[in-house]
């Protein structure tokens, strides 16, 4: 059976990487611009080509036809909508423009396309439909998904939208099918057994006194009113669920999605048990990267790499259902 082979764009800390190479794709390029997860990269995996570089100085030219799968997920900016047709001309510029170029250079067999659920409404559907024709206009047959890492053997609630590419000439050969979800969500009590000590950036004294109140799976509304008030300010006044702020996690449940800080005001993750945050080694326990995958740079670097990744156990899912659907090319 040939091995299947792959080129990443945006790269991060290698959550989407590492699960691709758990399912069996060999990656021969790793594109990533910013130097403490191109460190994280390097340290991991020393036999990894990693490129460290802003994306648009990276020619693929030399990989054409030689590729199996190009994956990646671009920071979706906000594009502008001057052409009717809603295509290429529309998205110049972007970094979603840089994924589709590097697919129009390399012409891989399959891509996978990743990004926040958000995207498919954004702008009332007009960016997705943009993303969906560049992609269609290149070649390619594309089917999409949203998907919960929870149901992935992930214990986080964390939806993601996938979108799929078989390049149009394998289209009747090739059959994707996503993922099957598993029937109940992995939770933080079966997540974090015996994880490994590690570094965490603490709450202030004033913050502790105050999420020393909330318990387990509550949050603000379980505060004293005039102690809720004092903490959120305005907020406390504002439409909308709120639920983020002072917020424990429960052992019984997955996290809810991870961030790039571990104690923002908005989106609180306090610890279960204990007053705090999480630690580096329970936040990449939650984003399911093994124990002994190192993450480099300052504590913040690290927090940051962990919160933008894609969980590792959501990329294998998806990089064995890719590896399948590959495997039908060899028994022809």
């Amino acid at each position: 059976m040939k091995q299947i082979t792959g080129v990443e764009l945006f790269a991060g800390a290698g959550g989407l990487a590492l699960g691709l190479e758990q399912a069996g794709i060999a990656s021969r390029l790793f594109v990533e611009m910013n130097a403490a997860a191109c460190s994280t990269l390097r340290y991991n995996r020393p036999a990894w080509h990693v490129v460290e570089s802003d994306i648009h100085a990276v020619s693929f030219t030399s990989y054409e036809g030689k590729i199996d799968v190009v994956s990646g997920g671009a920071p979706c900016q906000a594009f502008s909508y001057a052409g009717k047709r809603l295509g290429f001309g529309d998205t110049r510029g972007t970094l979603f423009a840089e994924f589709a170029r590097c697919v129009k250079e390399i012409k891989p067999k399959m891509f996978l396309f990743e990004n926040v659920k958000g995207l498919l409404n954004h702008d009332h559907g007009k960016t997705f439909k943009t993303i969906y024709n560049v992609l269609h206009d290149l070649g390619y047959k594309l089917t999409y998904n949203v998907l919960n890492a929870c149901y992935y053997h992930v214990p986080q609630k964390r939806q993601r939208l996938i979108l799929i590419g078989i390049r149009q000439d394998l289209s009747d050969k090739l059959i994707f099918n996503f993922p099957q979800p598993t029937r109940n969500p992995m939770t933080l009590r079966e997540a974090l057994q015996d994880v490994p000590e590690s570094p965490y950036i603490p709450y202030s004294e004033a913050k502790r006194n105050i999420m020393k109140l909330v318990p387990p799976g509550g949050c603000w509304v379980d505060l004293p009113e005039e102690i809720a008030k004092s903490y959120m300010g305005k907020s406390y006044y504002s439409g909308g669920g709120r639920r983020g702020m002072a917020r424990r996690l429960s052992w019984d449940e997955p996290s809810l999605t991870l961030t790039t800080s571990p104690s923002q005001k908005q989106t609180e993750r306090c610890h279960p048990e204990f007053v705090r945050p999480f630690t580096v080694r329970e936040y990449a326990r939650i984003q399911s990267f093994p124990d002994d995958w190192v993450f480099a740079g300052s504590l913040s670097d690290q927090y940051k790499q962990i919160g933008n990744a894609v969980p590792v156990n959501l990329a294998k899912a998806l990089g064995e259902q890719i590896v399948s659907c590959l495997n039908q090319l060899s028994k022809e």
